[in-house]
């Protein structure tokens, strides 16, 4: 009988520690989830292109209105590219992406930060340990994993790069590494190698604007790093619509009526 009665004693104990460490793990699980909340700050939504006025005569096929500090390699590439924007707009384009004046179909990704140049919107979603973007263009998926992980040194390069990222306070500071080489840097023509090394700095700037700050450092096309800075205003009425590169009649049309004068609009 005693032993027994020992018996169900130690178990009584067991179980109360048991129920101290795992209510002290949540706990702090839960401090943990509270304070990664607390770190990031909202900038989902749709958001559209918005860039300042001294930035749109340029803001749709490249990131500084100053030339790009180029190597030798990536200005031979250069010269051989033939953009359909911009002032080396050519009637037998060759954008891999975009040949809009070419017979080429194109519609390969466009890698980033070529993407953000396209005058389509994108989605910014918010989930614990990820923040996705999808692009309306071609409804590209961008996907930052923001739990702490490191790069996955075991993916393939990609086009679209693997992205990581973490909060500095309020903005969103996104590392892409491992770009497989095989995109333009913007739709004027500007390459870059696979060492392509992107961050960005994401971040609402009150009411309505997302400021997305840029740091390029590739230094097999360029000779130094360089920045930029792009600007989108958020929609909170838009939805994405559908659109697909290599049949996107439905947009073409859309563009039309848009762009068609007051009187011939139905």
């Amino acid at each position: 009988m005693r032993n027994l009665l020992m018996r169900v004693i130690f178990a009584m104990a067991v179980v109360a520690a048991f129920s101290m460490v795992l209510h002290a793990q949540t706990a702090e699980s839960s401090g943990a989830a509270k304070a990664q909340t607390t770190a990031a700050s909202d900038i989902s939504g749709v958001y559209r292109q918005h860039p300042p006025p001294d930035v749109r005569p340029y803001a749709l096929y490249s990131f500084t209105k100053e030339e790009l500090p180029m190597t030798p390699w990536a200005e031979s590439l250069f010269k051989a590219n033939k953009p359909s924007f911009g002032p080396r707009s050519a009637g037998d384009s060759n954008d891999p992406t975009n040949p809009t004046t070419g017979s080429s179909v194109g519609c390969v990704p466009p890698g980033v930060p070529r993407i953000y140049q396209h005058p389509f919107p994108m989605e910014i979603i918010q989930v614990p340990g990820r923040v996705i973007i999808i692009y309306e263009f071609d409804h590209y998926v961008r996907q930052i994993y923001t739990d702490g992980r490191d790069h996955d040194k075991n993916l393939p390069a990609s086009w679209m790069g693997d992205s990581i990222g973490h909060w500095a306070g309020a903005p969103l500071v996104v590392d892409t590494v491992n770009f497989n080489g095989k995109t333009w840097l913007d739709r004027g023509g500007h390459p870059h190698s696979d060492q392509l090394h992107l961050t960005e700095r994401i971040h609402r700037v009150p009411p309505d604007i997302l400021k997305i700050d840029l740091t390029v450092d590739d230094p097999k096309a360029y000779t130094k790093t360089w920045t930029a800075a792009l600007f989108f205003q958020l929609r909170p009425k838009w939805n994405l619509m559908e659109m697909v590169c290599e049949d996107n009649a439905n947009f073409l049309e859309l563009q039309k009526e848009v762009l068609a004068p007051a009187s011939k609009k139905p």
